[in-house]
Order: C-alpha cells, then sequence, then structure tokens
C-alpha cells in the first residue's frame, strides 16, 4: 500500500512584511509606571504597607517617627469597600486636597481568609470607628468629641462636614486589649480581661509624681534615662513634677537620692469623665476607672435596657447598619419590635501603650471588624526630628519587631 504525504507551501505572497513600530520613550515610560502603579497597589492592598507613627500614644513601643510594615495577610486582607481612589492616597488628595476617592461605587465589606485570628496584645492597625463623619478644618479633632462640647448647630455654622466610608476613615494603631467576648474594665489604671489583671506591658508607660527633696536638681540625670525633658516631665507644683515614663525607668528614678517618693497618678474612682465611653452621666466613668464592659462578638445576643443601650447604640446603628428606636418603653429596630439584638460582626477593645495620652476605646468605645486594616509587624525605619545630625536616624530602632 502506498501513500503520499503532499507538504503544504507556505503562501508568502501575501505576508505583512512591515516591521513593527517602535514604541516611543515617552510610550515605554507610560507602561513601565503603569505596571509598577498597579503592582504596588496589589501589594500595598493585599500582602504589606507602610505605615508611620504620628503620635505619641504608642510610646514606648512605638516613637513618632517609627515607619513600620503593616501586614494585610496575617488577619486576611480586606477587598477594597470604596474601589474607585487615587493610587497612594488614603482620603485626601496630596497637595491640591480634595477627595482622593469616588464614594459613589461601594462594595460590601468581605475579607479573605489570614493564617491568624485578633489576639489579645497583638498591636493592630485600623480605620477610627468614629471617622465617619470628619470636620474638614479640624480633623485631628473627633467630630462628636466636638458635638458634645459645642453643640451641633455651632459645628455645623463653623466648619466643613463631610462623611467618609469605612476603608476612608484615618488609620489608627492601638494595642488589642480585648476581643469579642471579653468583659474589660479598669481601676486605679490597671486593665483587667474577664476578671483577670493585665499588666501594662513592660514598654508601655503610665504617669507617676515624682518629688524631690531639694529645689536643686540636674535634670540632664533624666535625660540620660531616656526622658524627654520637653515631653516627659512637667512641673505640677514647687519640687514636685510629673513623670511619663515606664515602669522600669521609675524604678530608676526612685534609686536617686534626691527622690522623696514616686507615686502613680490616676484619676480617683467616681470622678467622672463624660468624654469617657459611653458618654453617659449616669456612669461615673473616667479614664483610670470603668466598666465591666463586655465586648459584643458575632452571634452573641444583648437584652436591650436603660443600661446596655448607651453601650451597644452606635454598633447596632452604624456599624451593623439597623435602624433603631425607643418608643415608650419598646425598642424598635429596623421596624420591628424587639427587647434583644444579636450581632453579626465581632469587636475589639483598643488601647494606646501611652495610658494617660493615648485617644482610644475608652474614648469612643469598640472597634468593629470591619474597620480592622492589619497586623503591625516590624520597624524599618525610625527618624528622630529633636536629634543632631547624626543621631537623627534611631539605628537601634531599625528591623525592631512589634510586640
Amino acid at each position: 500500500m502506498n501513500y503520499k504525504f503532499w507538504e503544504k507551501k507556505k503562501d508568502t505572497d501575501h505576508q505583512d512584511t512591515t516591521p513593527r513600530k517602535k514604541k516611543s520613550k515617552s510610550r515605554e515610560w507610560f507602561d513601565a509606571i503603569l505596571f509598577a502603579v498597579i503592582a504596588a497597589t496589589i501589594i500595598r492592598v493585599f500582602f504589606i504597607e507602610a505605615y508611620t507613627i504620628p503620635t505619641g500614644s504608642m510610646e514606648r513601643t512605638l516613637k513618632v517617627g517609627d515607619f513600620l510594615f503593616v501586614s494585610k495577610v496575617n488577619y486576611g486582607a480586606r477587598i477594597p469597600m470604596t474601589p474607585v481612589a487615587f493610587p497612594f492616597a488614603h482620603h485626601t488628595m496630596p497637595i491640591t486636597g480634595g477627595k482622593a476617592y469616588y464614594d459613589g461605587i461601594q462594595w460590601a465589606y468581605k475579607r479573605l481568609p489570614g493564617f491568624q485570628e485578633i489576639k489579645r496584645n497583638d498591636v493592630v492597625v485600623f480605620n477610627f470607628p468614629e471617622g465617619d463623619t470628619v470636620a474638614l478644618e479640624q480633623q485631628a479633632h473627633d467630630y462628636y468629641d466636638m458635638i458634645r462640647n459645642l453643640g451641633r448647630e455651632t459645628v455645623h455654622n463653623q466648619f466643613t462636614i463631610v462623611g467618609r466610608p469605612v476603608d476612608k476613615r484615618e488609620n489608627y494603631i492601638k494595642r488589642c486589649i480585648a476581643i469579642g467576648g471579653d468583659v474589660v474594665s479598669m481601676a486605679n489604671g490597671l486593665v483587667s480581661v474577664n476578671g483577670v489583671p493585665e499588666k501594662l506591658v513592660p514598654s508601655g508607660q503610665m504617669s507617676y509624681a515624682v518629688a524631690f527633696k531639694t529645689s536643686d536638681v540636674n535634670f540632664q540625670v533624666f535625660e540620660q534615662m531616656g526622658f524627654n525633658l520637653q515631653n516627659d516631665i512637667t512641673g505640677l507644683s514647687d519640687n514636685t513634677y510629673e513623670f511619663t515614663g515606664t515602669a522600669a525607668m521609675m524604678d530608676e528614678v526612685r534609686k536617686l537620692d534626691f527622690v522623696q517618693s514616686v507615686k502613680e497618678s490616676t484619676v480617683p474612682a467616681g470622678v467622672e469623665e463624660l468624654a469617657i465611653f459611653p458618654h453617659d452621666p449616669n456612669r461615673p466613668w473616667n479614664i483610670d476607672n470603668f466598666g465591666p464592659i463586655k465586648v459584643p462578638k458575632k452571634g452573641w445576643t444583648v437584652k436591650l435596657d436603660s443600661l446596655t443601650l448607651p453601650l451597644y447604640e452606635r454598633a447596632i446603628r452604624v456599624y451593623e447598619g439597623n435602624t433603631l428606636e425607643k418608643v415608650g418603653n419598646d425598642f424598635i429596630i429596623n421596624g420591628v419590635k424587639t427587647d434583644n439584638y444579636t450581632f453579626k460582626m465581632d469587636y475589639y477593645w483598643m488601647m494606646g501603650d501611652n495610658r494617660h495620652n493615648s485617644l482610644d476605646s475608652r474614648y469612643w468605645g469598640f472597634v468593629p471588624a470591619d474597620h480592622i486594616v492589619g497586623k503591625a509587624l516590624f520597624i524599618w525605619m525610625s527618624y528622630d526630628n529633636n536629634g543632631s545630625f547624626f543621631s537623627k536616624i534611631r539605628w537601634n530602632r531599625l528591623l525592631k519587631g512589634i510586640h
């Protein structure tokens, strides 16, 4: 049997031999920049992002001028809730100002699977829960605190008021003191979780009243101990000063022969501070004495009454998006009469390590799960603005882990 194999001749008569036009330099640069922006955006949204510490609320764990990396994968990356935004800008356009995002498109909260759940004592970055409303001319101040102090009419007449979606609210960093289901309280400056006292971490600091035996004190001694003379030591009265420092630093102060006494400074129990959550005149709580408060957990059902409503009303209405009314003695949620509510999300109680210089959950309450940004990992750079030319970089803090 014979077989014939035929090879098809290539048709070169109509082949396009026109050479491809080479990209211009400007087009090559544009493509390279576009690729870099897309790649960097994916990395910072889903993997890791750099943050700067702007305030001293976490001293001395984290210092002003620390630059750190925050992991998005540990707790699971949050899918962008406001997907249309200017690259690398958070909520405000650089230089020009104005919104850096378009809030006409909003996606429901979703999170990719993570490596771990948030644990007590984790250092966490999150969106400021009360940052849903902002006075643009006073962005460093809590809008709701301004309302309590000045009144709604005054604030709205004097300032430009805007709303912000969850993922475009200011970023905060604090230590997670309690997780959903925990009962947290504080007595004489000491936090307790589920009835167990939790000492302040060694790098955290409190305020102390230090009395000297003499008025002739060489304060440079304290600078050598690590105190910042401008920020950490304040005169109270003759020979008595308020020190802010860690427990270990204050132990060294006690050893000095010209020091008469060192006492921790706390606000006495029963002294009411209305700035403290839940801003309820029936609860005489303050920065050093509050609670007990149960942190909401997904699936937990709370009985609604005059005692629980001030604690959980904002979570029910604002964070979980329900309508809530009190008609006479009845509670109406989403048009239905009820006497209880079951939470849809986990919540957390966050506090700064610099206990007397931190705006945290003591002032604005719970942090919802959809506000969680990521876990602080390590410091990659630390810059001291007050340092001399050769000591502006804090070399001993580079690549330091955050615990």
